[in-house]
């Protein structure tokens, strides 16, 4: 059914549809609307047989989570930001434990200094946790992989982020096809847990693991990720074939044929980019978006394959990793390990600061004249903020323009 809704709404509508037996709320923006929207479900009986839980931080909601979970309830929890990593402690046992708990991220940087809009900071920080990361590039993309993410989770048996830019999507207000209930039940079948405690039949779940087995546990979660790659793509045809809909898959090209270059995305900006390399197209310019759904588990071979041949690549990042360079981009060089093709990080829209059509198109031209000439640069930098801090304190200035790390590196060796 088509409505005209914000994104938290259309998240919370798809949770409600694959009727989960527990939901474990804690407020923080941008996410609170989607919690509140599924409790408001609860207590009106549209979302029937589900404990709505009220909990007092974002630790005990993942802590509850991850004990109706290993009680063989479908689970679902949401964060953000500060709050994901007050949960860091139980996101690491979750993965371990193999629970098929789903959550969504409302992703926004992480402060100090505190900043409440999106960037990837959030989300990308928790790459290594063992949880499967989905990234949506519009509200209709979260709506669909939402209800997706729950049947790979419990498929795969391990626990899934689905990571939606915090404001730009979760408080737009769009058109959204918002499937029936008898769709989704005939998709997701009712919760059958593979593994749980049962009085009847009394297990041990997180003993402790010593030297002789833990590098052996380590192994088969790296087994269910490799595992994952598959399940991604085969519950993606299911869902499209019975919906309809483009949503979800390891990955997305844009105009990739014969493209000159291919910049390589996660999240809402990949909708930008499209208008505006569409824009460019009338100029000659022959630009590919590969939208990038699936962070974790990486998906190398499809990504080398969308590549090809294309001998000039960007990454844009909405985050960064301190002391060394971008996030994303280590991942694509394995993916390309020994094949002749530039790949660059070019940092921008950190701490919700807009990536605008003029942002995508400066960084294409800058690329295709050659102006990167390092792997790690920042772009659409205000230098005046800058100077005001650097000129006062050490007398540096730094110029107009895209940053780039050697000139970082040189104002602190002046």
């Amino acid at each position: 059914m088509l409505k005209q809704i914000e994104g938290s709404l259309g998240v919370a509508e798809a949770v409600a549809l694959c009727r989960p037996g527990v939901v474990c709320a804690y407020p923080i923006s941008p996410q609170t609307h989607i919690v509140e929207n599924v409790g408001k479900f609860v207590k009106t009986g549209t979302l029937k047989d589900c404990d709505f839980l009220n909990v007092e931080s974002e630790f005990s909601a993942m802590s509850v989570a991850i004990g109706s979970s290993a009680g063989g309830a479908r689970t679902y929890t949401a964060t953000a930001s500060q709050g994901l990593l007050f949960m860091v402690e139980g996101i690491y046992s979750a993965s371990g434990l193999g629970l098929p708990i789903v959550m969504t991220v409302a992703s926004r940087a992480i402060g100090g200094p505190i900043n409440i809009w999106n960037d990837h900071s959030d989300s990308l920080s928790q790459r290594d946790s063992g949880w499967l990361q989905l990234f949506c590039e519009s509200n209709q993309d979260a709506v669909d992989t939402h209800i997706m993410a729950f049947k790979i989770a419990e498929t795969v048996g391990l626990p899934v982020m689905v990571c939606m830019d915090g404001f730009v999507l979760s408080h737009a207000f769009e058109r959204l096809d918002i499937p029936s209930q008898e769709v989704v039940d005939k998709f997701l079948k009712e919760y059958e847990p593979n593994e749980y405690l049962n009085t009847s039949e009394p297990i041990s779940m997180g003993a402790m693991v010593g030297p002789e087995a833990f590098t052996e546990v380590r192994i088969l979660q790296q087994r269910k990720m490799a595992r994952a790659l598959k399940v991604i793509e085969d519950v993606t045809k299911e869902y499209r074939e019975l919906t309809g809909s483009k949503s979800g898959g390891l990955l997305d090209c844009y105009n990739c044929e014969n493209a000159d270059l291919k910049l390589i995305i996660l999240g809402s900006s990949v909708g930008t980019a499209k208008d505006e390399i569409d824009r460019l197209k009338k100029e000659g310019i022959n630009v590919g978006i590969i939208s990038l759904k699936s962070f974790r588990p990486f998906p190398y071979a499809k990504l080398a394959e969308a590549i090809g041949d294309t001998k000039q690549v960007i990454c844009l990042e909405r985050a960064f990793s301190f002391g060394g360079r971008g996030i994303i981009c280590p991942e694509v060089k394995r993916a390309m390990e020994g094949k002749n093709c530039d790949i660059k990080t070019v940092v921008a829209g950190l701490g919700g600061r807009a990536i605008y059509g003029t942002t995508i198109n400066g960084i294409v031209k800058n690329a295709l004249d050659g102006k990167f000439t390092e792997e790690f640069t920042f772009f659409d930098v205000d230098a005046s903020v800058l100077n005001s801090y650097t000129q006062k304190t050490e007398g540096v200035s730094f110029p107009n323009g895209p940053i780039c790390q050697s000139q970082i590196d040189n104002s602190v060796n002046m």
